[in-house]
C-alpha cells in the first residue's frame, strides 16, 4: 500500500505547482489580448483621425516643368492632374501605371489636355517603379522641377520614391484629395487603402531604403 502512495503524491505535488503556472500563463494571455486590442483601437483612430499629418504631402502653389499622375486609384488623379495643369502648374503630364495608363491618357483627353502634351509610362507594377521607370523619361523630357500627382493618402511614400531615384531633381507634391474628410462617405470606402499605407511606409523604408521622412 505504501508502495503504491508515492505516485499519487507526486501527481498531486505536480498539480499544485501546475496551478500557478496556469493562472500566470492566462493572465499573460489577458494582457496580450488587451494590448492588441489597445493597438488595434490606436490604429483605428490613427487611420480615421491622423493621415493627413502622416501620410499626406502637399507643396502647395508650386510650379514645374513636367507632372507625373500615377495609376492605381479611380479616375481623381488624372482629373486633379488636368486640373493643375490647366492652371499653369506644369507644360506636360507623363503618366505612369501598367493597365491603367491608357485609361488615364482619355481621362486627361476628356478633361482639356491636348494629347502632344501627355506622354506614357505603362510599364511599372508598384510606386516603387513609378518612379524607377518615371525618371529616365522625365530626364529625356529636361524635367528638373516635378510635381508628383496622386492620392492624398498615397503622396508622402510616391513623393519620397521619387526623391529615393532622383536626389538631383526636385520633386513636388499636388495630391487629389477625394475622400479626404473622416466622415465622408467617400472615405469609408478607402480606409483598408489607408490601413495599408502606413504598413507599405514601413515597408518601403526596411525593404528598399526609401526614408518616409522626404528631403524637401
Amino acid at each position: 500500500m505504501k508502495v503504491n502512495e508515492a505516485p499519487s503524491s507526486g501527481l498531486q505535488l505536480d498539480c499544485e505547482t501546475a496551478a500557478p503556472f496556469m493562472r500566470r500563463f492566462c493572465r499573460i494571455l489577458l494582457w496580450a489580448a488587451g494590448a492588441s486590442l489597445c493597438l488595434a483601437a490606436l490604429l483605428e483612430y490613427a487611420v480615421i483621425y491622423f493621415p493627413p499629418q502622416i501620410l499626406t504631402v502637399d507643396s502647395g502653389n508650386v510650379t514645374a516643368d513636367a507632372l507625373v499622375v500615377l495609376g492605381g486609384a479611380q479616375q481623381e488623379r488624372p482629373e486633379r492632374a488636368a486640373e493643375l495643369f490647366k492652371q499653369g502648374a506644369a507644360p506636360r503630364i507623363l503618366v505612369s501605371g501598367f493597365g491603367d495608363c491608357d485609361t488615364n491618357v482619355r481621362l486627361l483627353e476628356k478633361n482639356g489636355v491636348p494629347a502632344n502634351a501627355i506622354a506614357r509610362e505603362p510599364h511599372s507594377l508598384s510606386t516603387f517603379e513609378n518612379a524607377k521607370f518615371s525618371v529616365p523619361l522625365l530626364r529625356q523630357m529636361n524635367a528638373h522641377r516635378v510635381i508628383i500627382v496622386t492620392s492624398w493618402y498615397h503622396s508622402r511614400r510616391a513623393l519620397t520614391c521619387f526623391e529615393h531615384f532622383a536626389p538631383d531633381l526636385q520633386f513636388y507634391s499636388r495630391p487629389s484629395y477625394s475622400g479626404y474628410q473622416p466622415k465622408n462617405s467617400d472615405r469609408r470606402q478607402i480606409n483598408n487603402y489607408v490601413r495599408f499605407e502606413y504598413i507599405k511606409l514601413f515597408i518601403y523604408w526596411v525593404c528598399y531604403g526609401v526614408s518616409p521622412w522626404y528631403s524637401n
